[in-house]
């Protein structure tokens, strides 16, 4: 039997923390038949502070210190606190700095009962009250702004888009913006990340599911669990939904769409230069896109869940929140003076995972747009042998092999190497790669009707070690990556949003090209973008493999959609006077 729904959750402490914490408010909405509770922390103040909001699955409830020991263990003391959560703002901190913080339980999670659809067209319409509602309290100033990481920053494009009244300005730290390209789908391949992520940090945490005050994952329900039919009734799992839809062009996908340029509030972007699996896309193209007149963009290092809370970080954040929540301007923001791009850049083999080390040696750089103007966009041909040159090729007719399906493990690619540089070259912006492909069968083996294309870059120093940065979950990782399934090879070159360094294409069912033995097909790889500055007697490598390799963390793409039955074979990368197969590099002129 379906729940009961009590109005009587909400509660008001005004006397047992240093701010006051109402918890379950009740937001009835208007969009769906559902509800939306969240926990309000509010200074003690009878001022009309600003809001900053967030709204997800991981439970409003669920402690920092038991969503993930090992991350609040290395977190900035400064935000800690009793209420403090996974990938959102500190209560205890920015309760402090004059703002009010709302932290809703997305419906169909923690205590908001409904059907929980992650990501949805209903996630969207849903946070959009929430906002407003949160705008038009009597304790509030009318003003909301959005910041937190990952889904909590995904979210934030979808919902921005939607101008919802009273929403003043958006810092989206380290998530992506496109659900299709930048999570689910690289190149139209699906990913493996979800099913760990959707059943570690939303499934457990379903409104109705029976345990959890057991498991240190927040309070039960407190309205009653519900029986496992009902839970499977009031779920959409999206594990299983990226596995049967394919397409932007599905229902499902198509739901999730939205215009870019309808973000047209103040905008803060920070990507992660080391978020080369799933973040990184999406923070470089949103700030792109949106329309906003006061938009930037902050490239950042290290870890996916530490900056957001470490102290210089927390400046920049404050400075912008100020700026257009209190009026406050103190470093640029609203009157154009501020560059609005902002990166740090890598330089030197200083290892990973170190924070302090990569700081100190990585020096921050402004600029005036992105991708910079002054970008020297450079082939690099690839060669039988092996290179990569800027030399016009000159190739007979031939070819590379190797076989499809590698994995980490047993990674099976082809490498091409600039020789060492004789001085600094910095490299920072988009990469496109061309190659020309084919397939063969296996002797004996099924006849293979498609390719996957995994493309990384990597970094070697003078003394031939590889170069690793970090990745979102302290793990080494190279300098980028890139992906395409040849039979979505398709690109529309008249969408508004081609560019030359950045293939557009639209990934829709009509899209699929056929892949047939014995055809060569000229296809382009969308790399995501990244930056190094690489030194004397440095070289750039372009990996080209069959599936994954060293980099991937838990974001690589072993899924049952690549199955032997179609992708084994021997895959071709071929040479000749039709064939020119290049890597165009965003080289950035030395001002030294």
């Amino acid at each position: 039997m379906p729940n009961k729904i009590r109005d009587d959750l909400h509660t008001v402490d005004d006397k047992s923390f240093p701010y006051i914490f109402e918890q379950n408010a009740t937001i009835k909405l208007v969009s769906s038949e559902g509800l939306v509770r969240c926990n309000i922390y509010r200074p003690k103040t009878s001022d009309k502070v600003p809001v900053i909001a967030t709204y997800g699955p991981y439970g409003k409830d669920i402690p920092y210190n038991d969503f993930h020991p090992k991350s609040f263990s290395e977190l900035n003391p400064k935000h800690k606190s009793v209420h403090s959560g996974f990938e959102v703002p500190d209560p205890g901190f920015w309760t402090s700095q004059g703002y009010a913080l709302l932290r809703a339980d997305e419906v169909g999670c923690g205590q908001s009962p409904g059907v929980m659809d992650t990501m949805s067209k209903g996630t969207s319409e849903a946070f959009a009250e929430v906002i407003e509602w949160a705008a038009e309290q009597t304790w509030s100033s009318g003003k909301v702004g959005l910041m937190g990481i990952s889904y909590f920053a995904g979210s934030q494009w979808r919902v921005a888009a939607r101008q919802p009244k009273g929403l003043a300005c958006m810092i989206p730290w380290d998530g992506m913006s496109d659900f299709y390209r930048d999570r689910c789908r690289h190149g139209g391949i699906l990913t493996g990340f979800l099913k760990w992520w959707y059943d570690r940090q939303v499934l457990s945490n379903q409104y109705g599911l029976a345990g959890k005050a057991a498991r240190n994952w927040g309070p039960d329900t407190i309205e009653g669990d519900l029986d496992e039919a009902e839970l499977a009734a009031n779920r959409r799992d999206q594990t299983l939904d990226n596995a049967v839809h394919f397409f932007r062009d599905d229902p499902y996908y198509a739901s999730k769409e939205y215009n870019p340029e309808d973000v047209n509030v103040p905008l803060l972007s920070v990507g992660n230069w080391g978020s080369i699996m799933i973040h990184l896309h999406g923070n470089v193209e949103g700030f792109a896109q949106a329309s906003s007149e006061h938009k930037f963009l902050r490239m950042i290092i290290g870890r996916h869940d530490l900056p957001l809370y470490q102290d210089d970080e927390v400046e920049i954040q404050k400075s912008f929140l100020d700026a257009f929540l209190k009026g406050e301007d103190r470093d640029g923001w609203t009157d154009g003076s501020r560059p609005p791009v902002d990166l740090i850049i890598r330089r030197g083999n200083v290892g990973y995972n170190n924070p302090a080390v990569e700081k100190a040696a990585f020096k921050r750089r402004l600029e005036h747009e992105w991708p910079l103007a002054r970008t020297n966009y450079t082939k690099h041909h690839l060669t039988p042998s092996g290179q990569l040159t800027t030399d016009p090729p000159n190739h007979k007719v031939s070819k590379l092999t190797y076989c499809a399906l590698g994995t980490q493990d047993k990674p099976s690619v082809l490498n091409f190497s600039t020789s060492p540089f004789d001085s600094p070259v910095e490299i920072t912006g988009h990469i496109v790669a061309r190659l020309h492909v084919s397939v063969s069968p296996l002797l004996g083996g099924p006849v293979p009707t498609d390719i996957d294309l995994f493309l990384t870059m990597r970094h070697y120093a003078a003394n031939g070690d590889e170069v690793y940065y970090t990745g979102i979950g302290g793990e080494a990782v190279p300098l980028c990556k890139g992906w395409q399934r040849v039979s979505l090879r398709k690109v529309n070159e008249s969408h508004p949003r081609h560019r030359e360094y950045l293939p557009y294409r639209d990934y829709f069912e009509r899209d699929i090209q056929p892949v047939l033995i014995g055809d060569v097909y000229p296809v382009d790889v969308e790399i995501w973008p990244t930056n190094v500055v690489a030194e004397n007697g440095d070289r750039i490598v372009l990996e080209v493999s069959s599936g994954d390799t060293q980099g991937c963390g838990l974001f690589g793409h072993v899924t049952d959609e690549r199955s032997y039955e179609r992708f084994a074979g021997q895959n071709h990368v071929h040479f000749g006077p039709k064939y020119d197969n290049y890597v165009v590099l965003p080289i950035i002129p030395s001002t030294d």
